[in-house]
């Protein structure tokens, strides 16, 4: 069930059974020589569509601009500052808790969001306290990074190797080429891509990653290894988020 193309009535009634919502988040910035902009949000949008399906829950709108400011001197990128996007977070879950919402779970596909989506839900806790709406100390939040997940992590190293790097990876790219064929890139990548620099500002980063890839060789994707690391991705994270609906 997706938030958007149910009424009212629809949420209403799902919610005399469950209480939880999935929401994909990700980020819209470059992805190297050959990798969608969309990338991130792609990804954690078609993943939690699935979990969705497997386990009966709402998925809420993809949240599609993320915590990106280190990858703004690539034209096309956008990102929400920290404080802005716990801004967004904390609004979508208050109002949601209001309608009886209580467990918020957050497909992730980009590594840039992590810290500021766990700020959020500190800051969402405190001000579901302040504004004392009933059944708030039972709200929980909680990420997980489609990426991160053991199966889908050592399904990547088996077919990538060390050549899955660690931004514009083969496996993001290659669920892209599985949900979008159509859309599928093809420009030179050199032999030689940076790795190993710490992330500081935009031109920083530029500097030291000037095509954008970090370690990767998305060459290396292709649709069939999207549909592997998709369907791994969805059985691993729909046991993830039914454990986190039953903990107390």
């Amino acid at each position: 069930m997706q938030l958007h193309l149910c009424t009212w009535q629809e949420v209403e009634r799902y919610l005399e059974t469950s209480s939880g919502i999935i929401f994909p988040i990700g980020s819209t910035e470059q992805h190297g020589p050959t990798g969608l902009i969309g990338t991130d949000a792609i990804c954690a949008e078609v993943v939690a569509k699935g979990v969705g399906e497997s386990t009966g829950a709402i998925v809420g709108p993809t949240i599609n601009v993320g915590m990106a400011l280190h990858h703004a001197a690539f034209p096309g990128s956008m990102s929400l500052r920290p404080s802005t996007l716990i801004q967004v977070i904390q609004d979508y879950l208050v109002g949601l808790s209001r309608s009886g919402f209580r467990r918020f779970f957050f497909i992730n596909g980009h590594g840039g969001n992590v810290a500021t989506l766990k700020a959020a839900f500190s800051e969402t806790y405190a001000r579901l306290a302040d504004l004392q709406i009933p059944g708030a100390d039972q709200v929980h939040c909680k990420v997980n990074n489609w990426y991160m997940n053991r199966d889908v992590y050592q399904l990547a190293k088996e077919l990538y190797g060390d050549r899955e790097g660690s931004h514009a990876t083969p496996s993001e790219v290659a669920v892209t080429q599985f949900v979008y064929p159509e859309a599928i890139k093809d420009a030179p990548l050199s032999a030689e891509v940076a790795s190993g620099f710490p992330i500081y500002g935009a031109a920083d980063f530029r500097r030291h990653y000037p095509d954008g890839r970090m370690g990767s060789d998305p060459s290396l994707a292709t649709p069939e290894h999207g549909q592997q690391l998709y369907e791994k991705a969805v059985d691993a994270i729909a046991t993830d988020y039914q454990k986190f609906l039953a903990a107390d």
